[in-house]
């Protein structure tokens, strides 16, 4: 990627930042969210393949076997990577519907597996 096109991305994040967050955060605090919710969005991505199958996982570990937690390895072989999301909702889903974005988005944070978890825990903590 060249310099002008990295500049075009940057300048747009930063103005979506502009436009949604401001009043909402001291501008200084932007990068307390962006960044996690950058790597949010990416880690989403690579999920959407898969969500399908995780899903279907989720729902035969508690349908099909009565299984009260779910067992991680089928979800990370489900989706193929070392981490999952069990929640139905995707960051591209929770679009559709403002009415509920608080609630659909803790769930969708939630979904995430311990190991993603620990990653915005530990973004958290340390800004």
């Amino acid at each position: 990627m060249d310099h002008s096109t990295q500049n075009k991305i940057v300048s747009f994040i930063w103005s979506i930042a502009d436009d949604y967050l401001r009043d909402v955060l001291v501008r200084g605090k932007y990068r307390d969210v962006i960044l996690p919710m950058f790597v949010l969005r990416r880690l989403d991505c690579l999920l959407e393949p898969s969500k399908k199958a995780a899903l279907e996982e989720v729902s035969a570990q508690r349908e099909d076997t009565g299984m009260a937690d779910l067992d991680p390895i089928g979800l990370r072989d489900a989706s193929g990577y070392v981490f999952y999301n069990t929640s139905r909702f995707t960051l591209r889903i929770l679009l559709g519907n403002h009415s509920q974005l608080e609630a659909n988005l803790k769930n969708c944070l939630n979904g995430f597996s311990d190991h993603v978890k620990g990653i915005v825990v530990a973004w958290s903590v340390s800004s």
